[in-house]
Order: C-alpha cells, then structure tokens, then sequence
C-alpha cells in the first residue's frame, strides 16, 4: 500500500518531528481575541467528500472542528495516525475534516480514489476526507477563504505553511485558533484547546 517515499517519510516521522517541526514556521500558534466574531456562519457551508458525497457542516454544529490539509507523500503523513485516535477518543465532541490539497510541492498526487483507499488501508482513517482542493490562493477553496481570511472569520489572514497545518473551529463557529504542521495532533497545546 505505501510507496518506497511514504514508507521512508513514515519511518522518518519521529525525527521530522524532533528536528523540523520544530521551526518557528511549522511550530506557528496563533490564537483568537475573545472579542473576535466570524463575519459569516462557518456551519453554513457544505462540503464536498472523496465519494462525491456532500457533508453538511450544520449537522456538526455544537462539536469543535479541526480542519488539516493533509498530503499522502509529506513528511507528515504519519499524523493520519495521530489524527485518527484524536478523533476516535473525542469523535462526540469533535470532528475532524481532511483536506487533501497538492499545493506543497506536488505531495499529493493521487485521485480522490487513492487519496480516500491511501487514508483508509494505510492508516485506518474513519473522519472524513473531502475532496482534493487547492487551500492557498489565488485558488483556494471556499472553506479555505473563510479559514484564512480576517472579512469571513473575524481575525485571521494566516493560510496554511506546510501539509498538516491545522485550523481548530469552536462549537459555536468561531476559529480558535492556527497551529503550524510541527504541532502535532498528540501535542499538549492542541489538547489544551480541545
């Protein structure tokens, strides 16, 4: 199931973690102002799963939602695993979206298909995957322009640094807060938000 360069990067994961990640780049937390309020309802979009399957985000509404750009061939690949046991210990309260994008450096080359098979067979993914999409401009997806942009969130302009950048929602719809890709979904500042 996995190519020679994701069995490596897999393999690897620890060490990226321990050296790269931690870069003030992949280590970015930027956290809302109690006074920040979204301009537009992040519940009221609708998005689009590998299946072609449409999942309306208000049928979440009351649970925190953490959205990941995710990549098959990154160096953090291995957070899939680290992702899943988060949201199979806390899938009551939250959810987590995968968005598959090939806006760093070409490392997620496969269909929706492989992407959907790839997160299933070699991680056991059970949240679920949208559809590939770009998530930096000038083509970003919609959820992306509400996530990145202070008109639709109420306060933050950061797009994603790296695959595995995640974007933590509140029940209520308001972004808490950006964590970089060398924050891992085991790490004690994205447990402490949740």
């Amino acid at each position: 199931m996995f190519s020679i360069k994701q069995q490596f990067t897999k393999a690897l994961y620890p060490l990226i973690m321990k050296f790269i990640g931690k870069s003030d780049k992949n280590k970015l937390f930027l956290e809302s102002k109690p006074d920040s309020k979204p301009q537009y309802d992040f519940f009221a979009q609708n998005l689009l799963l590998t299946n072609g399957d449409e999942l309306p985000l208000q049928t979440h509404k009351g649970k925190k939602v953490l959205v990941v750009n995710v990549a098959s061939n990154c160096g953090f690949t291995a957070q899939y695993a680290e992702l899943e046991a988060l949201y199979q210990a806390n899938k009551n309260t939250l959810l987590i979206l995968g968005v598959p994008s090939n806006d760093f450096k070409g490392q997620e080359p496969g269909t929706d298909a492989q992407i959907a098979q790839f997160c299933q067979i070699g991680y056991g993914v059970t949240f679920p995957i949208l559809k590939k999409q770009s998530v930096l401009k000038p083509n970003q997806n919609t959820l992306y322009q509400w996530l990145s942009s202070k008109s639709q969130n109420g306060w933050c302009e950061q797009e994603p640094v790296w695959n595995f950048s995640k974007y933590l929602v509140a029940e209520d719809g308001q972004l808490k807060c950006f964590m970089g890709p060398g924050i891992a979904p085991t790490s004690d500042i994205l447990l402490k938000q949740l």
